[in-house]
């Protein structure tokens, strides 16, 4: 596939408009109608409809952006890593599940940064649907993961285990329900272990998907809700939170997939790997109340 197709394609679903696109990359109009006629012509499928106004998406170019867009991106990094920086020796393409990022993600690249200096680490956060994709296309080398069901001969195994427990910005004992309580959705299997605890029919005035974000709003608004013991802990000590006594307490395994073929020639992958596990035996996972 012509990756200057794609990224003009790209230009134009971005901007809306062929010249604006052309403009942009610093091509002739002609050019920018050339490049995509050529891609529907491979495709079989008009991708725009282009109107004096501009140009929109079909219905099949809206389903060829986000794989144009993952093309793309592997063609940057492919270029990164073929041609590396000048200093470096290799290069690590990490994906990061959202709710991994902070305490987990963050300190493995500290350590990287400290310990092999001279490996190139790039960093992409998404969601386990975009995670996936991204390994399925050879974006990504590694990755950290929940609820880790991939369909490739990825390795894949157990790296921590995140324990959840519900914490508040005042002390108190568990009640049946607390109006400025906030629910982080952390996955299928803790909705069920949450619904099974807790079977009342209030709904959450706030609903976050990110651990992170709901303890800043926690801290900022106060209240209580769940959150991984790594991220509560801090704040406990310091008594900004407190944990919520009789709470029952819920676990979430935290996945490690890559790809052997790579990693068996990284002579300081193990060694990484070998870290967050000692970090996580060590700071992530506290004693706490009893599990559900």
């Amino acid at each position: 596939m012509n990756i200057a197709a794609l990224t003009t394609f790209l230009e134009v679903a971005e901007t809306g408009h062929l010249n604006k696109a052309a403009e942009r990359l610093h091509v002739t109009q002609s050019t920018v109608t050339t490049r995509i006629n050529t891609l529907e012509d491979r495709l079989g499928q008009k991708l725009l409809v282009r109107s004096r106004s501009g140009a929109a998406l079909t219905s099949a170019g809206f389903k060829f952006k986000r794989y144009a867009e993952m093309m793309v991106q592997a063609w940057t990094l492919a270029q990164q890593e073929v041609a590396l920086p000048k200093g470096f020796d290799g290069v690590c393409n990490l994906g990061c599940h959202y709710d991994l990022w902070a305490g987990v993600g963050e300190t493995w690249l500290r350590h990287m940064r400290r310990a092999n200096p001279r490996v190139a680490v790039s960093v992409w956060a998404g969601d386990r649907g975009e995670i996936e994709q991204w390994l399925q296309s050879g974006m990504i080398d590694v990755a950290m993961l929940f609820d880790a069901q991939l369909k490739t001969d990825w390795t894949v195994e157990a790296l921590f285990t995140d324990r959840l427990v519900q914490v508040a910005t005042r002390k108190r004992s568990l009640m049946r329900w607390d109006p400025a309580y906030v629910y982080v959705d952390m996955g299928a299997e803790f909705r069920r272990r949450h619904a099974a605890a807790y079977p009342v029919d209030e709904t959450p005035a706030v609903t976050f998907g990110n651990s992170a974000w709901a303890l800043g709003h926690i801290l900022e608004s106060e209240g209580s809700g769940y959150l991984p013991l790594r991220l509560a802990t801090p704040h406990v000590e310091s008594g900004a939170l407190h944990l919520v006594d009789g709470a029952p307490a819920f676990e979430r395994t935290a996945y490690l997939a890559h790809d052997p073929r790579r990693t068996a020639a990284w002579p300081w992958f193990a060694g990484s790997v070998a870290f967050l596990r000692q970090r996580a035996a060590e700071d992530w996972r506290r004693p706490g109340d009893g599990e559900a």
